[in-house]
């Protein structure tokens, strides 16, 4: 029983995901106050920037995701992150407040507040779900003709 409860406690789990995820965006707005041209300074601000708003999107889906929603989201959490990245810019732009603490502060807001939301939904998550539950509702003894 104690073993259960151990690797219970040492697994990963979806709400560790969102509170990393949300956490990012602010350990990256910190980590510009490092002086210089420093790699603790732009190594976490560049891996924010291109994984954070995504993966905070993306992510936290109900239950466990197919191996091919896992891919799926890994290969779109990038790009959505970038078109987030520009949208806050160009509209910082626009309003002639872009400054890289402005840009970072919004950006790391909404990454938190989208992390306490559920994932967007993925094709291949519904796939997945609809396989499974096909597999389910089959009585164990039917043949499938």
């Amino acid at each position: 029983m104690g073993e259960a409860e151990e690797a219970k406690g040492g697994r990963f789990t979806s709400t560790h995901l969102r509170v990393l995820v949300a956490a990012s965006g602010w350990s990256a707005l910190a980590a510009t106050a490092v002086p210089g041209p420093s790699p603790l300074r732009w190594i976490p601000v560049l891996l924010f920037v291109l994984f954070g708003p995504g993966c905070a999107a993306l992510y936290p889906q109900p239950g466990r995701l197919a191996s091919g929603a896992r891919l799926e989201a890994v290969a779109l959490a990038a790009p959505i992150s970038l078109s987030l990245g520009v949208l806050a810019a160009t509209s910082l732009f626009l309003v002639e407040t872009f400054s890289m603490t402005a840009f970072l502060i919004s950006l790391a807001c909404f990454t938190t507040v989208t992390a306490a939301l559920p994932g967007l939904p993925l094709p291949a998550a519904r796939r997945g779900a609809v396989e499974r539950a096909k597999v389910r509702r089959r009585p164990s003894g039917a043949s499938d003709t």
